[in-house]
């Protein structure tokens, strides 16, 4: 497994895989709901190679690793053996330890986060399907047209089916019975039925809950609805259903839960849904999407402003989600959202920005991070950039949420509206084409306001940013994770130090020695990791100073720590900043866990095409135990060392 070694570093970090209840993943980020946030070692994650930082928001404890996220998630779910697709069985019940906006934060996004990849998809679908017809390339009544809006439609008309199988999975009711209710409701006898000619008499005659009955169930009248596309009243019905569920379960013999659990779970939820919860939830949905339009009507230049200033920060929290509930409801019971699309300019500021910064900076890192940063953005992927490069710097990250307040302003002045959840990114332009109108100025003006908000935010950048580009974040090394492979955290502050005995290190290459203060590494050179010497290879191979057991093993091959049979804990690190490599130009010689004499080979690493990328290749050897050794001191007195010469003194 390519990522075995940071998934165990994740596992560990988190405060083991007792304390995970579930873990899910995103675009860029590792999503754990942990039974004790106090038990997490949060700065030891974010100093972790392969881990971009962490984020503790919405009941959520947010790992972000970037584009390779889905990588990461398969191996951490095998390291760590956890079933279900990373979910460990909970009680959704019991979480009084998170706040009620925790609490309606992590619903949304538990129900609506698995399905995100093919709702996306559907929603291109169907915004390119009405780009064709409204550029003149297919007709509406063509086949070419039923196929591909069929593909693309289907998906959110038979939404409560797919929001019952996450909704059965977030409320642990049987996924099936969830899929069945979802069924029920799209059924095409119970659609037919809403638009029926015969009305039996009206309900609430005069007031806003005015209904016409044309349907009753024994007697009781049934206030029908359209719930195709509809999202409150399933998950609704779900949650009603998960506690019918518990209580047949407890009640029904075991010899015939099989059948009689899920009968009378049908039998009980979808008469009630549609005689109550359904035309509730339904009012309800229709209230708030009246209310956000209401808000919106009022000054739509100023929501845009707001929206698009605030977005990224929303994200940040995980306080979107609300907003993406809020939209879906506004798409099913008016056919068009005009809030969330107040966001779209936000990833094209911050792409504006970051590409800004890599043009500005001089650091080979931050260009690294940058390059594939600024192509996630026009993606509308922007993790990578906000948490690797803006955020950590602040200016950069205020002066991206300036653009996009000046982008949602833009499409607030012009009126755009989604009509479909699309793609993100560029990807987002058909969803706000009107299958109506077809192409028009509110169109149009998604386009200028996504211009402009790059082009924004890319000025101010240049302008009133280009000081902070090469400023070295406040944050732990991000080789720091190395430092211990055991549970202990302790420090010296709050535990005895046990010295070890004395022992000598072999130097694990050849080449010319330089002093750890001298390196171009702030971390190393200040010994923040530990103490020891560097060496510039003249040959590329690296061997094991002293017996031991390999303790770390990176994937990449860049790094390999050892535990010498003395108690000696050793970091060799090849070059600075060369995780980026992806392992190119490295080849792992040994497994983690792997016994190793003095001399054996470690890693074999080609030296020239590591240069030819841009790295150096000057290699620290730290004792990151150094606190338990009275001193660290160099024995060679020579410039240069020969691989299995005697080079440090543990005393």
């Amino acid at each position: 497994m390519k990522y075995e070694d940071l998934s165990n570093k994740i596992i560990q970090g988190v405060g083991g895989k007792e304390n995970v209840n579930s873990v899910v993943h995103c675009t860029t980020r590792l999503r754990f709901k942990l039974k004790d946030e106090g038990k997490t070692k949060t700065e030891l994650l974010k100093a972790t190679d392969g881990v971009i930082t962490v984020v503790q928001s919405g009941g959520q404890y947010q790992v972000v690793i970037g584009n390779h996220v889905a990588d990461v998630y398969d191996d951490l779910i095998k390291v760590g053996g956890f079933q279900d697709g990373g979910s460990v069985p909970d009680d959704y019940g019991e979480k009084s330890n998170m706040s009620l906006l925790d609490r309606f934060i992590d619903l949304v996004s538990g129900i609506f986060t698995p399905i995100l990849g093919p709702l996306c998809a559907a929603g291109m679908i169907k915004g390119f399907t009405a780009m064709f017809v409204a550029f003149g390339w297919i007709t509406s009544t063509s086949g070419s047209y039923l196929i591909l809006h069929a593909i693309g439609d289907a998906f959110f008309y038979f939404f409560p089916v797919i929001l019952g199988y996450t909704s059965a999975n977030k409320f642990k009711v049987d996924k099936f019975v969830g899929m069945a209710i979802g069924a029920v409701l799209c059924y095409p006898d119970i659609v037919a039925i809403n638009s029926s000619k015969t009305i039996l008499y009206t309900l609430f005659k005069g007031t806003f809950f005015a209904s016409d009955i044309h349907t009753t169930f024994f007697g009781i009248p049934v206030i029908m609805m359209d719930y195709t596309s509809s999202v409150i009243p399933i998950i609704l019905a779900i949650w009603f259903a998960s506690h019918i569920e518990k209580w047949a379960k407890k009640i029904i013999p075991d010899v015939v839960k099989t059948f009689l659990v899920p009968f009378v779970t049908l039998i009980i939820t979808l008469p009630v849904t549609f005689i109550v919860i359904g035309p509730i939830a339904t009012w309800l949905s229709t209230a708030v999407s009246d209310i956000t339009v209401a808000i919106y009507n009022f000054s739509p230049i100023f929501a845009g402003v707001l929206m698009g200033a605030l977005w990224q920060v929303f994200v940040m929290f995980g306080l979107h989600w609300g907003f993406v509930a809020v939209m879906l409801t506004n798409l099913a019971s008016k056919g068009f959202d005009p809030i969330v699309v107040l966001s779209f300019a936000a990833s094209f500021a911050q792409t504006g920005v970051v590409l800004a910064m890599t043009l500005q900076t001089k650091n080979k890192k931050t260009r690294s991070i940058g390059i594939p940063a600024v192509i996630s953005g026009i993606f509308g992927v922007t993790e990578p950039a906000i948490y690797g490069l803006s955020l950590p710097r602040k200016r950069p990250f205020i002066l991206s949420c300036i653009a996009a307040a000046v982008g949602g302003g833009l499409l607030g002045f012009f009126g755009t509206k989604t009509y479909i959840y699309g793609g993100l990114g560029i990807f987002a332009f058909p969803s706000y084409i009107n299958s109506k109108t077809g192409i028009d100025m509110a169109f149009y003006g998604s386009i200028i306001a996504a211009i402009v908000a790059v082009i924004l935010g890319f000025v101010l950048q240049i302008i009133f940013g280009k000081n902070y580009v090469d400023i070295e974040p406040e944050t732990v090394a991000t080789t720091a994770a190395t430092v211990s492979q055991t549970d202990s955290m302790a420090t010296e502050s709050d535990t005895e130090i046990i010295f070890n005995k004395a022992t000598t290190l072999a130097s694990p290459l050849s080449g010319k020695l330089i002093q750890l203060a001298e390196i171009d590494d702030k971390v190393f050179a200040s010994g923040a990791m530990g103490k020891g010497i560097a060496i510039e290879p003249t040959e590329g191979m690296i061997y094991a100073p002293a017996a031991g057991e390999v303790v770390l093993a990176f994937p990449t091959g860049h790094a390999v720590g050892l535990k010498t049979v003395d108690g000696a804990e050793l970091l060799m690190h090849i070059g600075m900043d060369t995780v980026n490599l992806e392992g190119e130009g490295f080849k792992m010689l040994v497994k983690q866990g792997e016994q190793v004499d003095l001399g054996t080979p470690l890693v074999k690493f080609d030296i020239e095409s590591i240069k030819a990328a841009g790295y150096s290749v000057i290699t620290p050897l730290v004792v990151t135990n150094s606190k338990n050794y009275h001193e660290v001191r160099i024995i060679s007195n020579k410039s240069e060392i020969t691989k299995s010469e005697a080079l440090l003194e543990l005393l």
